[in-house]
């Protein structure tokens, strides 16, 4: 059973106080993916670029990430919101700018997550007949792994953090075996350190090598998604994507300067090229036996899961934030009654990937060249766009609500989120100007601009879908981005004015009022 609003009657609301900082944690790292990023995407940067400088270019990504989190956490201790990015554009820059992030935020997790799922299949499909001598389609796989994720995602919250822990434990316990085994023996009897050196990156190339590095990160922003179900999401949210991106920066920096190690800088290209994700499974087989080089291809598919189930959950509360405040289908709202999750969000979300995997199985298109890149390329440019506007809605916030200025430093309500905000939009440009490289096409090819357009159309149809609620519905205009957590929660609600959109719009004097006010 679940629960769905109706007139007169008090939000739904996810269950409180389930999740911590370790279980965010897991939940953020989990969907970058250290194993899946390792063998698929840096082997990938190393082909299409063969510029060694990739392990400074996560540091340095890190760092800007990291003045990221800084305005992120600052502005995470007022809101709680399972909208996260929509919440906080909409009380940072205006309710127009918070649906249109909402709607880009749903294309661009969305669009991952579904990716996924091609990576996923034919990655099980090639497993499975080396195995077995079993070879089914990929697709096969794949609604497997999506019958198996809409599952899990009706379920309690906290176990699908207990899912994603174990399955993350073992997959970065394997990552690290490889970096001892690459860095124990490198290739000509010594570790080089020009990976870490700026003369190494700055070369032609470097741009690829950022928009490959910067679509690793993805996920490792989505801890406030989760907000309204912690513990103290006015602390929490903060340190777990804190800790989230010094992990994930310092791990990924760490094992790809690994694997520069093992097959030294002059063969890297061709070594990536030949070998994709053998660069480093192979390894493994040497220096642990074909058994563990076997569990590793295993784990590079847990790996992928335990992605598709951390986007899965974040879609469906952003589906549920938009339908409690009726921005869409009120119906979206509904959570389970035991579960406490949102389960339409769930199911919606389960179904919108079935129709687009079955279109790509349809019109027979590749499942990585096409579904896992193409998407995945258009999600990067999607999340790098909404991390550099919530960066200067974190600005904007703070300017408005002048009592809160005091309990956040001005190096961290202003300075921080500003630099941040600037990179962000520089390292936009980057991304999109080598999209091609991204996603191994042609520089004449449409794709690189019909895909940052199709990000650029959601954010353009949020904001005119504000414009038609303020017009046609201003009770719920009103009421954008404004449902956050109680005060027990160490994050006040906001604004305390703001009406509630659950109410009806019975009276024409009200609406008119409430129109003028905003």
């Amino acid at each position: 059973m679940a629960s769905v609003p109706s007139a007169r009657t008090q939000a739904p609301q996810l269950r409180r106080r389930r999740l911590g900082v370790v279980h965010l944690v897991f939940f953020t790292v989990a969907a970058s993916a250290p194993l899946t990023v390792l063998a698929g995407g840096v082997t990938t940067t190393y082909a299409v670029s063969g510029n060694a400088g990739v392990p400074l270019a996560f540091l340095g990504l890190a760092v800007v990430l990291g003045l990221f989190a800084i305005g992120y956490g600052a502005m995470s201790r007022f809101v709680a919101n399972a909208g996260a990015f929509y919440s906080y554009l909409s009380l940072g820059l205006g309710r127009g700018a918070g649906v249109g992030g909402s709607f880009v935020a749903l294309i661009s997790y969305n669009a991952i997550q579904i990716g996924l799922y091609g990576l996923f299949g034919a990655t099980a499909s090639d497993f499975v007949a080396e195995a077995v001598g079993l070879r089914l389609p990929w697709w096969t796989w794949a609604f497997l792994a999506l019958i198996v994720v809409g599952a899990l995602g009706l379920l309690r919250v906290d176990l699908n953090a207990r899912v994603l822990a174990v399955l993350l434990i073992i997959e970065v316990i394997v990552v690290i075996a490889y970096d001892v085994a690459a860095f124990r023996e490198p290739a000509g009897g010594a570790v080089t350190f020009a990976p870490l050196t700026p003369s190494t990156l700055l070369v032609p190339g470097v741009g690829a090598v950022i928009a490959f590095n910067i679509a690793a990160f993805t996920g490792f922003e989505s801890g406030a998604i989760y907000s309204e179900e912690t513990r103290n999401p006015g602390r929490t949210v903060a340190r777990a994507t804190f800790v989230a991106v010094a992990f994930t920066g310092l791990f990924y920096a760490l094992s790809s300067w690994a694997m520069v190690a093992q097959v030294g800088t002059e063969n890297l290209q061709q070594a990536a090229t030949e070998n994709g994700p053998g660069l480093v499974f192979g390894p493994l087989a040497d220096h642990y036996g074909v058994i563990v080089s076997d569990v590793a291809t295993v784990l590079f598919l847990t790996s992928v899961f335990a992605a598709l189930l951390s986007f899965h959950n974040g879609v469906a509360r952003y589906l549920f934030a938009l339908g409690r405040e009726r921005v869409l289908p009120s119906g979206l709202s509904a959570v389970g009654t035991r579960s406490g999750g949102p389960v339409a969000g769930s199911i919606t979300q389960s179904v919108v990937a079935v129709i687009v995997v079955l279109v790509f199985v349809v019109l027979g298109l590749d499942p990585v060249l096409t579904l896992f890149t193409w998407f995945s390329g258009m999600s990067a440019i999607g999340v790098v766009l909404l991390m550099a506007s919530t960066s200067a809605a974190v600005v904007g916030y703070f300017a408005r609500e002048r009592a809160k200025r005091t309990e956040a430093s001005l190096w961290a309500r202003a300075i921080a989120p500003a630099i941040a905000s600037v990179l962000l939009f520089v390292l936009l440009v980057v991304l999109v100007g080598n999209f091609d490289a991204l996603l191994g096409t042609d520089p004449s090819s449409p794709l690189r601009w019909i895909l940052p357009v199709l990000v650029l159309l959601a954010a353009l149809g949020g904001v005119v879908w504000a414009t038609v609620l303020r017009r046609t519905r201003p009770m719920i205009y009103s009421g954008i981005g404004r449902s956050t957590m109680p005060e027990e929660s160490g994050a006040s609600a906001e604004p305390e004015r703001a009406p509630k959109p659950y109410l009806r719009e019975h009276d024409t004097e009200v609406t008119t009022k409430i129109d003028r006010l905003s």
